[in-house]
């Protein structure tokens, strides 16, 4: 990194998303503090033979105001593309740069997202072409709705981005490594702003991949008492849905222009296990996260909070805890908000660091409920239930891992 690249700070000025908590913030932290989860049974899927969870978490219903979104606006949007184009706007409109034209299109502006895959709709329409032999149901938009980057390229053409775009279809990891890869471009200097982040649409064919791995929670009678990340009594995830946009910004930049402040992204740290394709590895899990404080700066002691990823699968839990012992020892505070929302995929990096930074600037911490018996072979750590953890504090981690053995960090620091 050069010198000139080291004196580049990048700070968050607009936040926003699609959740199955709500819309806005305010939506949000009721749910958190009451404790109350958002999984259903989802009736829809009960014809589905050798499905064995019938538990999702859907998003909230959102807006889509007509006069931005039109029928012209929407032909290349599958859901997911679509959460993500909402999501980024209400980030952007908290920014105060949802009108500012000619600063998005000036080619220092992009876009950093990802999602696991495209539009399922749109996927399941090329197979049945495979099937039957005909391109019945096909357009000139399917392919755009079902191709990996759907959600920037969606993204970058919906707000007139000219400046780069980074697709990060890394699973579990696809958001979290938007906002990291956007940190990087402006660190870089490629770009002084980048919407970052990443979506995910539900579908029944997500809970069926993580089902033929009997990875997935079968309490479908009662929705209210799962997923349990780090529980002795957890049998498995559930997948939700949702889109979680960050709006990352050159400090100087953001200070010329008056814009507000949330935090710092001080720190990012990724790399892979190289061990197997499903099954975590703890040692290079704990590397992400000490590259993340080298990058940041920072020993272990300056953490105060990690949200970890917590999916409430076995060997996953395990893994991530002795992981995080391995770097922060075992006081270290750490709670799970997939305990509320389930598991958002591609989303649930931004998702996460969103809801993270939020709760730093309140000085209070959400607990992972469903949480009652630490599961034994989990490696002590502060686990955060009850009530949740009232603390100030100046710098948290945000921990994401995904298929593939690919793992990030993320490290925030609050400002005033």
């Amino acid at each position: 990194m050069s010198g000139d690249a080291a004196k580049r700070r990048i700070v968050v000025t607009g936040m926003g998303g699609i959740s199955p908590l709500g819309c806005r913030w305010d939506e949000i932290e009721p749910r958190l503090r009451a404790r109350q989860n958002a999984v259903r049974v989802m009736e829809e899927w009960r014809d589905i033979q050798g499905l064995n969870t019938r538990l999702a978490v859907p998003a909230v219903e959102f807006s889509l105001p007509p006069e931005r979104y039109s029928r012209k606006t929407m032909r290349s949007m599958g859901r997911v593309a679509l959460m993500a184009c909402r999501a980024s706007e209400f980030a952007l409109a908290d920014a105060g740069l949802l009108d500012q034209a000619a600063l998005l299109s000036s080619g220092r502006a992009g876009v950093s997202y990802g999602s696991s895959v495209g539009s399922m709709e749109a996927i399941a329409d090329f197979g049945r072409m495979i099937d039957s032999r005909a391109v019945n149901g096909l357009n000139a938009n399917s392919y755009i709705r079902m191709m990996g980057h759907t959600a920037p390229v969606n993204i970058a053409v919906f707000f007139g981005l000219r400046g780069r775009v980074h697709t990060t279809s890394s699973a579990c990891t696809s958001g979290s490594q938007g906002i990291g890869y956007a940190y990087e471009t402006i660190v870089h200097d490629h770009a002084d702003i980048m919407i970052a982040g990443g979506a995910e649409e539900l579908n029944a064919s997500s809970s069926a991949v993580f089902d033929t791995l009997f990875a997935t929670s079968t309490r479908n009678s009662e929705p209210h008492l799962t997923p349990r990340p780090y529980d002795r009594d957890r049998d498995g995830l559930v997948i939700g849905e949702g889109a979680g946009t960050l709006i990352l910004e050159e400090y100087a930049h953001a200070q010329a222009r008056g814009a507000r402040m949330y935090a710092e992204v001080v720190g990012y740290g990724t790399n892979c296990d190289g061990t197997h394709v499903t099954q975590p590895c703890a040692d290079t899990m704990a590397t992400a996260m000490r590259l993340a404080l080298a990058s940041a700066k920072l020993a272990p002691v300056a953490i105060a909070y990690v949200n970890g990823h917590g999916t409430a699968t076995e060997i996953g839990d395990i893994a991530e805890s002795q992981a995080t012992h391995k770097v922060f020892g075992p006081e270290i505070p750490l709670s799970s908000l997939k305990s509320y929302m389930g598991h958002t995929l591609g989303a649930s990096g931004a998702l996460e660091a969103w809801f993270s930074i939020a709760m730093m600037r309140m000085n209070w911490f959400a607990p992972t409920i469903n949480l009652e018996y630490v599961d034994p072979r989990c490696a002590e750590l502060g686990y955060i239930t009850g009530d949740g953890l009232d603390l100030e504090c100046e710098y948290i981690m945000s921990n994401n891992f995904a298929f593939g053995g690919i793992n990030t960090s993320l490290i925030f620091r609050r400002l005033p």
